[in-house]
């Protein structure tokens, strides 16, 4: 059986990595020609709009083989507007390849993905590109690799006449290997200490790669393919091949949705074990028929009659499918989450005419990125958002996709909510002016997380009015007290009741006399916002981490712009005629500091942000002078509005 290898290649944004993904593909014999990014003529970046702009902006799956191996390659988006497809790729691969520059080093988003990869415990080489490109410095990027990203690395050869186009790889294990294979095998620290000789420590390297323990890492460039085919040996010797049994339980997961010719969608699934074959009913929300089904081979997908565990495969039929869904069995899922988008902007279109066509193409650009998570009051349509670079892409694609021309809204900061106390709050059936045969009773507090448990039996009432008043919580969280998504709130069900199915002598079912999950999914709002008014909630707001190279002789008029963007200073560090600081910048104004950036360093400065942290915001709600977040629901906090509006809809 073929040896099915998932890789994934990622990077900072411009380090190279769709380069590196072309010159893979040349070395394996898919393409004849390298493409270009600046050209447009790469394989990977297929989208015009990537073409255009030379950034990956989908996730993109080629395949090739290997010395036996049959490699998958999903070339992911470096720039960190797009982290959320590279989220979705992390949970598919079996090892990745992460691209540093030789020239910029480790970057933010570089530190980022590193952190990713060490939590997912996925087996990791690292590829020191453009060491022939002037500035290249590869032995000191590669002690910062081991600084600031993994201290066990293992050099897997040296650069000669780096910074020219002859610079070229001696391969071999760099100093200091067996100080760090010892460091993670007894074997190895006992020979060391008892100072006998190592054997060929290749086996050593594979076995800790594997297990996430090392990290080798390859120079190279991808412009001139140098050091790639010790690359793709490192790939194949190192980096472990997908496990699962074909014959098992069918189980997979969707980390791509796109929209075919006709509009159909397709999923792009990474099965964990089972085989699926065209005809096969499986179970993804309901049970849908996989119609056709392409699998990836020698660069291009491949119709064929089914997939089986380890590949990765498009199918065709599943037309309730979304992002992140199971096929068949749920896969143990890798527990990590990148930051949620910090950004939210109202989209208008430019006609208003166009406002229904408008939702529906945003609708389906949310199929293929969740995280732009639409919220509609009924006339204006919000997305979120993870910068403006991604802003500027949603609107060129729903001109040349859609041609809809659209314009945005100031971007606003998307913040949180969180509980402070504890507080209750119940309705009982026909007591007071509850118009719902239901009694509901909640407890709010701060927890871990969202979670929801039951202070009732369990046999109290119907199962199907618990899940009604579960999700109609879950669902109402999405909207605190300022209006913002409630985080790390424990609710607990205190009182329940209903009233029995009645009917009348010939049969009918009685409404006005029985329970339904209707009125509880109508009651749970009001219960569970009192009880949070009872708790109170502060809000939070994102805070992000930045990393600022800037002249040395200019501090002096930064450090007080800096304070009236409330940035605060973590550490300066001096490297020659420039210095490096590092510290916390509240979200809301690292776009105003960005554009005053040039101004106040002579257009020297280069400033690199990533998500840190969320921090409490002065005032808490509901009386505090924390910020609001215009509200979609039907404002349960404004009980006479909100009985009006539901009663009337139901009635």
């Amino acid at each position: 059986m073929v040896r099915t290898l998932n890789l994934g290649i990622l990077a900072h944004v411009d380090a190279g990595k769709t380069s590196l993904t072309e010159r893979l593909l040349h070395a394996a014999g898919v393409i004849d020609e390298v493409g270009s990014v600046d050209d447009g003529s790469t394989q990977t970046d297929s989208l015009a709009l990537e073409r255009q702009r030379g950034i990956t902006i989908k996730a993109a799956v080629v395949s090739f083989d290997v010395g036996g191996t049959s490699v998958n390659l999903i070339d992911t988006p470096g720039h960190p507007d797009f982290i959320a497809e590279v989220e979705r790729v992390l949970s598919v691969l079996d090892g990745a390849v992460l691209v540093v520059s030789a020239v910029e080093g480790v970057q933010a988003q570089t530190r980022v993905l590193m952190r990713a990869l060490r939590r997912l415990r996925i087996p990791t080489l690292v590829f020191v590109n453009k060491i022939d490109r002037g500035g290249a410095r590869p032995s000191s990027v590669l002690r910062d690799i081991a600084a600031f990203l993994t201290p066990s690395v293992v050099a897997m050869g040296r650069v000669c006449d780096a910074g020219t186009r002859a610079a070229s790889v001696v391969p071999g294990f760099g100093d200091g290997t067996v100080e760090v294979l010892a460091e993670h095998d007894d074997a190895v620290l006992a020979a060391y200490v008892e100072g006998r000789a190592l054997p060929y420590p290749g086996p050593v390297v594979a076995a800790q790669t594997r297990r996430c323990a090392v990290h080798p890492v390859y120079f190279g460039s991808a412009i001139t393919g140098a050091g790639v085919p010790e690359l793709v040996a490192g790939v194949a010797a190192f980096l472990p091949a997908s496990s699962g049994d074909a014959d098992g339980p069918v189980s997979g997961s969707v980390f791509k949705v796109e929209r075919g010719p006709a509009g159909e969608r397709i999923a792009f699934v990474r099965m964990f074990s089972g085989t699926v074959r065209v005809r096969d009913r499986v179970q993804v929300r309901d049970e849908e028929k996989v119609t056709a089904i392409s699998v990836f081979a020698q660069g291009a997908a491949v119709r064929c009659g089914a997939v089986r565990a380890g590949q990765v495969a498009k199918l065709w039929g599943l037309e309730d499918v979304r992002i992140g869904d199971a096929i068949g069995v749920p896969p143990s899922s890798r527990e990590h989450r990148f930051a949620p988008p910090t950004l939210e902007t109202v989209v208008v279109p430019s006609r208003s005419s166009d406002r229904g066509a408008l939702h529906a193409a945003l609708t389906q650009l949310a199929e293929q990125d969740p995280l732009i998570n639409l919220r509609h009051d009924g006339v204006e349509t919000w997305v979120s958002l993870y910068g403006e670079v991604q802003k500027e892409v949603v609107q060129a694609t729903l001109a040349a996709e859609y041609g809809l021309e659209v314009e945005f809204r100031e971007t606003t900061t998307i913040c949180l909510e969180r509980p402070v106390g504890v507080g209750s709050a119940v309705e009982f059936i026909k007591q007071g002016d509850n118009p719902f045969l239901a009694t509901v009773g909640l407890r709010v507090e701060p927890g871990d997380g969202v979670t929801f448990r039951l202070g009732v039996e369990l046999g109290s009432m119907p199962s199907a009015f618990f899940t009604a008043v579960e999700e109609t919580v879950r669902e109402t969280l999405g909207q605190g007290l300022c209006g913002w998504q409630v985080s790390d709130c424990a609710v607990t069900m205190t009182h329940a009741g209903y009233w029995a199915r009645q009917s009348h002598a010939h049969g009918t079912f009685d409404k006005s006399m029985s329970s339904t999950a209707g009125d509880f999914r109508l009651l749970t709002p009001l219960v569970l916002l009192a009880a949070l008014r009872s708790a109170g909630t502060e809000v939070l707001s994102p805070v992000h981490r930045f990393w600022l190279e800037v002249p040395s002789d200019v501090l002096g008029v930064l450090t007080p712009a800096m304070a009236r963007v409330r940035a605060v200073l973590l550490s300066t560090v001096a490297r020659g005629r420039t210095t490096v600081v590092e510290g916390d910048i509240p979200a809301a104004f690292v776009h105003e500091f960005q554009r005053k950036l040039p101004a106040l360093t002579r257009g020297e400065g280069v400033l690199e942000t990533s998500f840190s942290h969320y921090a409490p915001v002065r005032g808490s709600a509901p009386e505090g002078s924390a910020p609001v977040r215009e509200r979609t629901d039907q404002n349960p906090l404004n009980r006479k509005e909100y009985l009006l509006r539901v009663t009337r809809r139901t009635d």
